[in-house]
Protein backbone atom coordinates (compact mmCIF):
# COMPACT_ATOMS: atom_id res chain seq x y z
CA UNK A 1 0.00 0.00 0.00
CA UNK A 2 1.33 3.26 -1.02
CA UNK A 3 2.01 6.60 1.46
CA UNK A 4 -1.33 8.09 0.19
CA UNK A 5 -3.24 5.39 0.97
CA UNK A 6 -1.59 4.94 4.17
CA UNK A 7 -1.98 8.45 5.21
CA UNK A 8 -5.74 9.00 4.50
CA UNK A 9 -7.04 5.55 6.06
CA UNK A 10 -5.62 6.93 9.33
CA UNK A 11 -8.47 9.30 8.84
CA UNK A 12 -10.71 6.85 8.78
CA UNK A 13 -9.30 3.86 11.33
CA UNK A 14 -9.04 4.80 14.91
CA UNK A 15 -5.40 5.38 16.08
CA UNK A 16 -5.44 3.24 18.65
CA UNK A 17 -8.18 -0.15 18.07
CA UNK A 18 -7.24 0.32 14.42
CA UNK A 19 -11.34 -0.14 13.89
CA UNK A 20 -13.60 2.41 12.29
CA UNK A 21 -17.13 3.28 12.72
CA UNK A 22 -18.76 4.70 9.40
CA UNK A 23 -22.16 6.03 9.51
CA UNK A 24 -23.03 6.57 4.87
CA UNK A 25 -25.74 8.79 4.14
CA UNK A 26 -25.54 8.70 0.58
CA UNK A 27 -28.97 6.83 0.61
CA UNK A 28 -30.52 9.97 -1.04
CA UNK A 29 -29.43 9.45 -4.17
CA UNK A 30 -30.96 5.95 -4.43
CA UNK A 31 -34.21 7.10 -2.34
CA UNK A 32 -34.33 10.98 -2.41
CA UNK A 33 -35.15 12.62 1.01
CA UNK A 34 -35.80 9.59 3.35
CA UNK A 35 -36.33 9.80 7.16
CA UNK A 36 -33.04 11.42 9.00
CA UNK A 37 -31.78 12.63 5.72
CA UNK A 38 -33.99 15.59 4.70
CA UNK A 39 -31.02 17.49 6.28
CA UNK A 40 -27.84 16.04 5.72
CA UNK A 41 -25.19 18.79 7.62
CA UNK A 42 -27.64 18.21 10.78
CA UNK A 43 -27.00 14.40 10.07
CA UNK A 44 -23.85 14.62 9.91
CA UNK A 45 -23.64 17.02 12.92
CA UNK A 46 -25.49 14.15 15.04
CA UNK A 47 -23.58 11.23 14.13
CA UNK A 48 -19.93 13.24 14.97
CA UNK A 49 -21.17 14.29 18.36
CA UNK A 50 -21.71 10.48 18.97
CA UNK A 51 -18.35 9.69 18.11
CA UNK A 52 -18.07 8.34 14.52
CA UNK A 53 -14.91 8.11 12.50
CA UNK A 54 -16.51 8.79 8.99
CA UNK A 55 -19.26 9.24 6.44
CA UNK A 56 -20.11 8.26 3.29
CA UNK A 57 -21.96 10.89 0.85
CA UNK A 58 -21.94 11.76 -2.74
CA UNK A 59 -20.35 14.59 -4.27
CA UNK A 60 -23.55 16.99 -4.50
CA UNK A 61 -23.38 16.78 -0.47
CA UNK A 62 -19.66 17.07 0.02
CA UNK A 63 -19.54 20.23 -1.85
CA UNK A 64 -23.40 21.85 -0.69
CA UNK A 65 -22.96 20.84 3.03
CA UNK A 66 -20.27 21.59 5.75
CA UNK A 67 -19.57 17.46 5.85
CA UNK A 68 -16.97 18.17 2.68
CA UNK A 69 -14.96 20.42 5.31
CA UNK A 70 -15.53 18.85 8.42
CA UNK A 71 -11.96 17.91 9.63
CA UNK A 72 -13.18 15.99 12.43
CA UNK A 73 -15.17 13.22 9.81
CA UNK A 74 -13.64 11.30 7.64
CA UNK A 75 -14.97 11.61 3.77
CA UNK A 76 -15.58 8.95 1.74
CA UNK A 77 -16.80 9.97 -1.02
CA UNK A 78 -19.10 7.66 -3.08
CA UNK A 79 -19.19 6.88 -6.74
CA UNK A 80 -22.24 4.94 -7.63
CA UNK A 81 -25.88 5.40 -8.03
CA UNK A 82 -29.18 4.09 -9.14
CA UNK A 83 -32.61 5.23 -8.02
CA UNK A 84 -35.59 3.63 -6.83
CA UNK A 85 -37.53 4.58 -10.27
CA UNK A 86 -35.09 2.96 -12.62
CA UNK A 87 -36.00 -0.34 -14.03
CA UNK A 88 -33.47 -1.69 -11.91
CA UNK A 89 -32.18 0.15 -9.35
CA UNK A 90 -29.60 -2.78 -8.37
CA UNK A 91 -27.13 -2.04 -11.48
CA UNK A 92 -25.02 0.81 -10.41
CA UNK A 93 -23.36 3.23 -12.45
CA UNK A 94 -20.39 5.25 -11.53
CA UNK A 95 -21.31 8.90 -11.29
CA UNK A 96 -17.88 10.14 -10.27
CA UNK A 97 -14.71 9.30 -10.50
CA UNK A 98 -10.98 9.40 -7.99
CA UNK A 99 -9.90 12.75 -9.70
CA UNK A 100 -13.02 14.38 -8.35
CA UNK A 101 -12.50 13.00 -4.84
CA UNK A 102 -9.09 14.39 -4.99
CA UNK A 103 -10.22 17.42 -5.47
CA UNK A 104 -12.70 17.36 -2.71
CA UNK A 105 -9.85 16.15 -0.32
CA UNK A 106 -11.86 13.05 0.14
CA UNK A 107 -9.87 10.26 2.38
CA UNK A 108 -11.08 7.42 0.31
CA UNK A 109 -14.30 6.81 -2.08
CA UNK A 110 -16.29 3.79 -2.41
CA UNK A 111 -17.78 1.64 -5.19
CA UNK A 112 -21.20 -0.61 -4.82
CA UNK A 113 -20.98 -4.22 -6.35
CA UNK A 114 -23.60 -6.27 -6.39
CA UNK A 115 -22.74 -9.74 -7.28
CA UNK A 116 -25.51 -11.98 -8.87
CA UNK A 117 -26.97 -8.96 -10.39
CA UNK A 118 -27.92 -8.35 -14.36
CA UNK A 119 -25.04 -5.86 -14.40
CA UNK A 120 -22.69 -7.30 -12.44
CA UNK A 121 -20.51 -7.38 -14.89
CA UNK A 122 -20.76 -3.81 -15.63
CA UNK A 123 -20.04 -3.28 -11.52
CA UNK A 124 -17.45 -5.14 -11.50
CA UNK A 125 -15.35 -3.37 -14.57
CA UNK A 126 -16.33 -0.28 -13.25
CA UNK A 127 -14.56 -1.61 -9.54
CA UNK A 128 -11.80 -2.96 -11.63
CA UNK A 129 -11.55 0.46 -13.29
CA UNK A 130 -11.27 2.65 -9.94
CA UNK A 131 -9.49 0.70 -8.52
CA UNK A 132 -7.06 1.23 -10.80
CA UNK A 133 -7.11 4.76 -10.74
CA UNK A 134 -7.16 4.43 -6.31
CA UNK A 135 -3.31 2.75 -6.86
CA UNK A 136 -2.39 5.74 -9.04
CA UNK A 137 -3.44 8.68 -6.72
CA UNK A 138 -3.02 6.96 -3.69
CA UNK A 139 -6.90 7.07 -2.64
CA UNK A 140 -8.16 4.29 -0.56
CA UNK A 141 -10.95 2.12 -1.96
CA UNK A 142 -13.95 1.21 0.04
CA UNK A 143 -15.80 -1.81 -1.68
CA UNK A 144 -19.55 -2.04 -0.57
CA UNK A 145 -19.94 -5.82 -1.54
CA UNK A 146 -23.58 -7.34 -1.38
CA UNK A 147 -24.99 -10.94 -3.35
CA UNK A 148 -28.31 -10.76 -4.57
CA UNK A 149 -30.65 -13.38 -5.52
CA UNK A 150 -33.45 -15.23 -3.47
CA UNK A 151 -31.79 -16.59 -0.49
CA UNK A 152 -27.92 -15.14 -0.71
CA UNK A 153 -28.22 -12.01 0.93
CA UNK A 154 -26.83 -13.09 4.45
CA UNK A 155 -25.71 -17.07 2.67
CA UNK A 156 -22.43 -17.62 4.17
CA UNK A 157 -20.96 -18.69 0.81
CA UNK A 158 -22.54 -16.00 -1.35
CA UNK A 159 -21.14 -13.40 1.24
CA UNK A 160 -17.26 -15.33 0.97
CA UNK A 161 -17.63 -14.92 -2.40
CA UNK A 162 -18.19 -11.26 -2.44
CA UNK A 163 -15.92 -10.21 -0.09
CA UNK A 164 -12.95 -12.12 -1.65
CA UNK A 165 -13.71 -10.44 -4.92
CA UNK A 166 -13.95 -7.15 -3.97
CA UNK A 167 -10.54 -7.70 -2.52
CA UNK A 168 -9.43 -9.23 -5.64
CA UNK A 169 -9.99 -6.71 -7.59
CA UNK A 170 -8.04 -4.00 -5.50
CA UNK A 171 -10.41 -2.84 -2.38
CA UNK A 172 -8.22 -1.59 0.41
CA UNK A 173 -11.79 -2.17 2.39
CA UNK A 174 -14.69 -4.60 2.13
CA UNK A 175 -18.32 -3.90 3.27
CA UNK A 176 -20.77 -6.44 3.72
CA UNK A 177 -23.28 -7.93 4.68
CA UNK A 178 -23.12 -9.56 8.19
CA UNK A 179 -24.14 -13.40 8.07
CA UNK A 180 -25.67 -13.12 11.81
CA UNK A 181 -23.55 -15.42 13.88
CA UNK A 182 -19.71 -14.98 14.58
CA UNK A 183 -18.55 -18.47 13.79
CA UNK A 184 -20.06 -18.18 10.06
CA UNK A 185 -18.68 -14.43 9.50
CA UNK A 186 -15.50 -15.14 10.97
CA UNK A 187 -15.28 -17.42 7.70
CA UNK A 188 -16.09 -14.02 5.53
CA UNK A 189 -13.23 -12.61 7.60
CA UNK A 190 -10.50 -15.51 7.20
CA UNK A 191 -11.31 -15.61 3.80
CA UNK A 192 -10.83 -12.05 2.79
CA UNK A 193 -7.54 -10.72 2.80
CA UNK A 194 -8.17 -6.38 3.48
CA UNK A 195 -10.08 -5.37 6.50
CA UNK A 196 -13.90 -6.01 6.49
CA UNK A 197 -16.75 -3.83 7.84
CA UNK A 198 -20.24 -4.92 8.45
CA UNK A 199 -23.29 -3.30 6.76
CA UNK A 200 -26.66 -1.73 8.50
CA UNK A 201 -29.54 -3.05 6.28
CA UNK A 202 -32.65 -2.38 7.40
CA UNK A 203 -33.79 -1.01 10.56
CA UNK A 204 -34.16 -3.09 13.54
CA UNK A 205 -34.18 -2.96 17.23
CA UNK A 206 -31.39 -1.41 18.93
CA UNK A 207 -30.18 -4.58 20.72
CA UNK A 208 -30.16 -6.90 17.81
CA UNK A 209 -28.29 -4.12 15.86
CA UNK A 210 -25.58 -4.00 18.57
CA UNK A 211 -25.22 -7.60 19.05
CA UNK A 212 -24.75 -7.56 15.21
CA UNK A 213 -22.09 -5.67 16.11
CA UNK A 214 -20.64 -7.35 18.98
CA UNK A 215 -20.88 -10.30 16.47
CA UNK A 216 -18.66 -9.40 14.39
CA UNK A 217 -16.02 -7.84 16.44
CA UNK A 218 -15.92 -11.53 17.70
CA UNK A 219 -15.52 -12.49 14.68
CA UNK A 220 -12.28 -10.19 13.46
CA UNK A 221 -14.32 -7.14 11.51
CA UNK A 222 -12.76 -4.07 12.01
CA UNK A 223 -15.69 -1.80 12.42
CA UNK A 224 -18.86 -1.20 11.07
CA UNK A 225 -20.59 0.61 7.75
CA UNK A 226 -24.28 1.42 9.46
CA UNK A 227 -26.45 4.65 7.65
CA UNK A 228 -30.08 4.12 8.70
CA UNK A 229 -29.75 2.90 12.40
CA UNK A 230 -27.95 5.68 12.98
CA UNK A 231 -28.88 8.59 11.25
CA UNK A 232 -32.94 7.29 11.71
CA UNK A 233 -32.74 6.72 15.17
CA UNK A 234 -34.36 8.65 17.50
CA UNK A 235 -31.45 10.22 19.15
CA UNK A 236 -28.64 9.06 16.36
CA UNK A 237 -25.41 10.12 18.65
CA UNK A 238 -26.48 7.69 20.83
CA UNK A 239 -27.11 5.10 18.77
CA UNK A 240 -23.03 5.88 17.25
CA UNK A 241 -21.80 6.05 21.03
CA UNK A 242 -22.87 3.01 21.54
CA UNK A 243 -21.54 1.39 18.81
CA UNK A 244 -18.36 2.72 18.83
CA UNK A 245 -17.97 1.79 22.53
CA UNK A 246 -18.35 -1.28 21.09
CA UNK A 247 -15.80 -0.89 18.18
CA UNK A 248 -12.92 1.12 19.90
CA UNK A 249 -13.58 0.30 23.70
CA UNK A 250 -14.51 -3.43 23.91
CA UNK A 251 -18.25 -3.20 25.04
CA UNK A 252 -20.55 -6.00 24.92
CA UNK A 253 -23.66 -5.04 23.09
CA UNK A 254 -25.54 -5.16 26.86
CA UNK A 255 -23.32 -2.48 28.33
CA UNK A 256 -23.33 -0.23 25.24
CA UNK A 257 -27.41 -0.43 24.93
CA UNK A 258 -27.31 1.29 28.21
CA UNK A 259 -25.53 3.93 26.86
CA UNK A 260 -28.63 4.56 24.82
CA UNK A 261 -30.90 3.94 28.23
CA UNK A 262 -28.89 6.69 29.81
CA UNK A 263 -27.78 4.09 32.47
CA UNK A 264 -24.45 5.11 32.01
CA UNK A 265 -22.49 8.11 32.98
CA UNK A 266 -21.36 10.83 29.93
CA UNK A 267 -22.29 8.42 27.07
CA UNK A 268 -20.90 10.06 24.46
CA UNK A 269 -17.80 10.35 23.63
CA UNK A 270 -14.95 13.06 24.94
CA UNK A 271 -13.79 15.08 22.57
CA UNK A 272 -10.41 14.07 23.13
CA UNK A 273 -11.05 10.49 22.15
CA UNK A 274 -13.23 11.38 19.09
CA UNK A 275 -9.92 12.59 17.05
CA UNK A 276 -8.72 10.03 14.02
Amino acid sequence: MNDGKIRRLKRIFNDISGKTVIVPMDHGATMGPIPGLEDVAGAAAAIKKGGADATVVHKGIATSTPIGTDAGLGLILHLSASTCLGPDPSGKMLVGDVEEALALGADAVSVHVNIGAREEAGMLSALGRTAKACTRWGMPLLAMMYPRGQGVEVNVASVCIAARVGAELGADLIKCPYTGDPESFSRVVAGCPVPVVIAGGTMTSDGTALKRIEGAMQAGARGLSMGRSAFQHSVPELFVAAARAIVHDGLSAEEALAIIHGQTPGGLPREASMAN
